[in-house]
């Protein structure tokens, strides 16, 4: 008699409060994708090695979407080291360089699959509107909380 021992995946929620930080200061680039990527690997959504394609995207691609938004997210190549779907958030109230454009709000996406375009676009809708991108910049984590995962 053979048992096939099956691995139990921990169902991860989208994003978790603790995976919300208000407030940051302007830094370079480079080290907010770090932040935010340490982030995604602290929550178990990816494996280390995901950071350094967070980086390699942003020197072909850049990740800026507009009314102060950046989406930072792996490389193709890097889609075998997600190990669930999430997203890290990061606000800064007086903006942060990003290639030369101002980012309030840095959005780290780790998307299992093709799970990466639905929260893409699902937070692309939510940050159309310039008024929102502001307020969002501005809130607390509570309530980045409630926007982003549509929970309390």
């Amino acid at each position: 008699m053979f048992f096939r021992s099956k691995k139990k995946e921990e169902k991860k929620e989208l994003l978790y409060r603790k995976n919300i930080q208000t407030g940051c200061v302007p830094a370079p680039q480079k080290e907010v994708i770090r932040q935010v990527g340490q982030m995604l690997v602290d929550s178990g959504y990816v494996e280390p090695p995901y950071v350094e394609a967070m980086l390699e995207r942003e020197k072909t691609f850049s990740t800026f979407m507009g009314n102060g938004l950046a989406l930072p997210h792996g490389v193709e190549e890097a889609k075998k080291d997600i190990k669930a779907s999430g997203i890290a958030v990061m606000t800064f109230p007086e903006g942060t360089d990003w290639g030369g454009n101002t980012v309030k709000i840095v959005i780290g996406i780790a998307g299992v699959g093709d799970e990466h375009l639905q929260i893409l676009s699902v937070i692309a809708d939510k940050m159309m509107d310039a008024d929102t991108s502001e307020k969002l910049a501005a809130a607390d984590v509570d309530t980045i909380y409630s926007l982003l995962s549509g929970k309390e």
